[in-house]
């Protein structure tokens, strides 16, 4: 069976804060034919792992970089490469993953509050806009 994992179930699996948890998250993924991992549920993981859990970008780059290897993960990858691309440069996964997604859906251009996200986008050659 194919299943779509929430984003609870990706943090007990990385974490493993709860045992019990952590088990049947561990079962659910291993027993599965594929692991559907949307962009929502990456970017909140992250954002906990980040912010909750001190994991630094070099450890989240790993991670993701290890779930875009397994071949039984589905990820969107240009959403994916967009997040990875933002946090090397040292802005949000997050950010990188709404600008694709919003670049997809027809937007013309990133405006925001987040400094950091604008200079970078605007670094790589986006068109991105502070609002002050």
């Amino acid at each position: 069976m194919k299943i779509v994992v929430d984003t609870n179930v990706l943090l007990r699996f990385f974490v493993n804060d709860d045992p019990a948890q952590y088990e049947l998250a561990r079962q659910s993924i291993e027993r599965a034919e594929a692991v559907v991992v949307t962009n929502q549920a990456l970017c909140e993981t992250i954002w906990v792992l980040r912010s909750r859990y001190g994991v630094s970008r070099a450890q989240l780059e790993q991670i993701i970089h290890d779930l875009r290897e397994k071949s039984d993960v589905v990820l969107d990858v240009g959403a994916i490469d967009a997040g990875l691309a933002m946090l090397r440069s040292g802005a949000d996964f997050a950010d990188g993953v709404i600008a694709y997604e919003g670049r997809w859906l027809g937007g013309e251009m990133f405006v925001s509050f987040d400094k950091k996200a604008v200079a970078v986008m605007v670094k790589q050659g986006m068109k991105a806009e502070l609002l002050v």
